[in-house]
């Protein structure tokens, strides 16, 4: 039976100071929704919280109680290396290959997955993992008449994170294949890259999906007459302007109206 190991700050939940020197935890969006969907799933915890270890146990335990019950699997402790998720693995009583960890930190990550453990960015990725589903980065457009809210109330309701809202139309995002279909039945374009996991490995190929994405939302701006480049002049319908940087890159800046005059942001 597979095991799902969280780390807490910036992945379960954020730490909120309290008056008096206290410490609370807030958990963080569709967390708690998560944690209910995996009821049936062991869940333990692998995370560093310094020298305020009962204070962040005792926190944790108000902010989402009853979720994280087995004592066995909460391991308190540095992940600068392999070694807590080797112990993790081996008080779990099961093979590595079984076991995941989900944590926003690549790096700790990394050593997770050289003790043989299955990993996840986000929680609403963690039952891909156990499953072995792939997590993809996707780039997604918005048409006439869809807005951000709408995508993320989409997105709220599958396998879908955004990972850089680029513009007002155009979104990175991380899913999976249900993400994706799901997306799709709500009228979205999702235009599938490669797996997550592997664009961090191999370096650079996340910066060239950036700029692919920039460059396909300028084009989309030309092509609707709502952009123009550095040193061109505006038309009523611009919109924004196009530069070029020392490295070749294309960049855009918005240009916003006040009071029928239109100005640079």
């Amino acid at each position: 039976m597979s095991v799902i190991f969280f780390d807490i700050g910036a992945t379960l939940a954020d730490p909120q100071p309290e008056p008096g020197g206290s410490l609370s935890l807030r958990p963080r969006p569709r967390v708690l929704a998560v944690l209910d969907a995996l009821s049936e799933v062991r869940k333990g915890i692998i995370s560093h919280p310094g020298s305020a270890e009962a204070a962040v146990a005792r926190a944790l335990a108000e902010a989402i109680p009853g979720r994280f019950t087995d004592v066995a699997l909460v391991h308190w402790g540095v992940k600068d290396s392999r070694a807590i998720f080797d112990r993790a693995v081996a008080g779990s009583g099961g093979a590595a290959d079984d076991r995941v960890f989900v944590g926003e930190d690549a790096q700790e990550r990394g050593f997770a997955q050289e003790a043989g453990m299955r990993t996840a960015a986000h929680p609403v990725f963690a039952l891909a993992a156990t499953e072995n589903r792939p997590v993809l980065r996707a780039r997604i457009a918005l048409r006439i008449g869809q807005d951000l809210r709408s995508l993320t109330a989409a997105m709220d309701r599958t396998e879908a994170v955004a990972a850089e809202v680029v513009t007002e139309r155009l979104v990175l995002a991380m899913v999976t294949e249900q993400g994706v279909e799901t997306l799709e039945s709500a009228g979205f374009t999702v235009d599938v890259r490669g797996p997550t996991e592997d664009l961090v490995r191999e370096g650079g190929e996340q910066d060239d999906a950036e700029r692919w994405a920039t460059e396909k939302f300028v084009s989309d701006l030309l092509a609707r007459g709502e952009a123009v480049y550095e040193g061109e002049k505006p038309t009523p319908r611009t919109t924004h302007v196009i530069e070029r940087t020392d490295d070749g890159r294309l960049s855009v800046r918005r240009l916003r109206f006040l009071y029928g005059f239109r100005t640079d942001r």
